[in-house]
């Protein structure tokens, strides 16, 4: 049976050589929560469970907290801990993270189930340095029942109108999802907000992520971007303090203060903003597309599967915008069995494996003919591809050493703000003076 342990990375170090000795020859060290933690375990237990499997090659998986894991990872692996040996990697830090890693031959067939350029968002200077198992970015979610009946009712656009000339100074008409701009959605959470309306048939309009988590900045900031904003220009230059900025902050700013999310969405990340959409109390959300097979599986989320809608992020003044990057795991350099390793993710990159990490709740990217098997059963991997194709983007400096700390800047000066605990002015100032620090050349 396979075993997984949730842990802090700190005291991988103290039981390195129990488990060595005890249940696994291969550690995982995986990322926490969410589907990509159910897949994954979904997978290994497949792994292990197959006869041409050695004892000494079965895998073991820990999990700990998303808090801080990047830089716990980077800390271990520079000290050159054995604890584990293959490990989490993303798009954005593997140039943080190659020095301590050994690049892997994933076989012939690898670029037969991902293609090229999937096999490239796990690679660093010519070398393939894992095995892509997740592609990220976000979709918004929406319940179609509601936007349906407010559609078709005259006295609701009424409503409708006069909300959003309150907020916005201008009436709006309600539209189609797909059709939406960011002002379109906002006015969209706000009618659907009890707050704002007292006949909304749902108590908040959307969910916010606005935790001090660097990957809620991820989800908040396409806002920013559909409408012209980026980290640096050309010339590198610190281009945060921008009307594009300005814009994507104050609209989250508007939606939490007029209750159109949830109170205490200022401590919400994915877990809180899926069990919130799907307790049928919320019209929209803009999440990970990894959420898709929950939020729209009968069983996990009974109120709401059924009418669950996805369209890409609306648009801003320069068009869609949605972020992406991969996840995948790769090899420690100070990995205990580093063949036994390299077999785990030689099997990760065949069909077989891709198909049930897919079926299990993973978001891998395949290639179009790989990914029709599975169509059925997971749609929402072909409209992955789509928008990835279309709208998908990486900030410019998104991809340096020092992104992730840039993140965690954003997300502790945008929170600041969002609580009321700075001004707007202070947030793009300080987060402009230490992104000047950080991406200096």
């Amino acid at each position: 049976m396979l075993k997984f342990t949730k842990i802090t990375l700190s005291a991988l170090a103290l039981i390195t050589a129990s488990l060595g000795a005890a249940n696994a020859a291969v550690t995982v060290l995986g990322w926490p929560g969410g589907s990509e933690e159910t897949a994954l375990r979904a997978v290994a237990e497949a792994y292990n469970a197959q006869s041409g499997v050695a004892d000494a090659d079965k895998v073991e998986l820990l999990f700990y907290s998303r808090d801080g894991f990047y830089d716990k990872l980077q800390a271990d692996m520079a000290a050159g801990s054995s604890a584990f040996d293959i490990n989490l990697l993303a798009t954005y830090s593997i140039g943080r993270y190659a020095s301590y890693m050994e690049p892997v031959d994933l076989g012939p067939d690898a670029a037969k189930v991902f293609g090229e350029s999937v096999l490239k968002t796990m690679q660093f200077d010519g070398k393939q340095y894992g095995v892509p198992t997740d592609l990220s970015l976000h979709f918004m979610y929406y319940r179609k029942d509601l936007i349906d009946a407010l559609l078709a009712d005259p006295a609701a656009k009424t409503k409708y109108a006069e909300i959003s000339e309150k907020y916005f100074g201008k009436p709006l008409e309600p539209k189609a999802p797909d059709s939406w701009t960011w002002d379109d959605w906002a006015a969209t959470a706000l009618y659907f907000a009890k707050s704002v309306n007292p006949e909304s048939p749902v108590r908040y309009g959307t969910v916010l992520q606005m935790k001090n988590l660097l990957f809620n900045i991820m989800v908040w900031q396409s806002v920013a971007r559909a409408n012209g904003g980026d980290w640096m220009d050309a010339s590198g230059n610190i281009t945060i303090d921008s009307p594009a900025y300005r814009t994507a902050l104050e609209l989250y700013k508007k939606l939490y203060d007029a209750g159109a999310s949830p109170k205490d969405s200022l401590s919400y990340e994915y877990a809180e903003t899926n069990a919130a959409f799907g307790s049928g109390q919320v019209a929209t959300a803009l999440q990970w597309n990894a959420a898709a097979g929950e939020l729209t599986d009968p069983a996990k989320s009974p109120a709401v599967a059924e009418n669950v809608g996805i369209v890409a992020p609306p648009a801003g003044s320069a068009g869609r915008a949605d972020h992406i990057h991969g996840l995948g795991l790769g090899i420690n350099k100070n990995a205990k069995n580093k063949p036994g390793a390299a077999k785990f993710l030689q099997w990760l990159a065949t069909e077989d494996a891709a198909l049930l990490y897919a079926r299990s709740g993973g978001s891998p990217a395949l290639l179009p003919d790989v990914a029709a098997k599975i169509a059925k059963e997971r749609p929402d991997l072909v409209t992955l591809g789509q928008y990835a194709g279309a709208y998908g983007y990486v900030m410019t400096g998104a991809t340096s050493a020092n992104a992730f700390p840039v993140y965690e800047l954003q997300a502790k000066e945008f929170t600041g703000y969002w609580s009321g605990q700075e001004t707007l002015d202070e947030a793009l100032a300080n987060t402009k003076a230490g992104m000047e620090k950080l991406l200096k050349p």
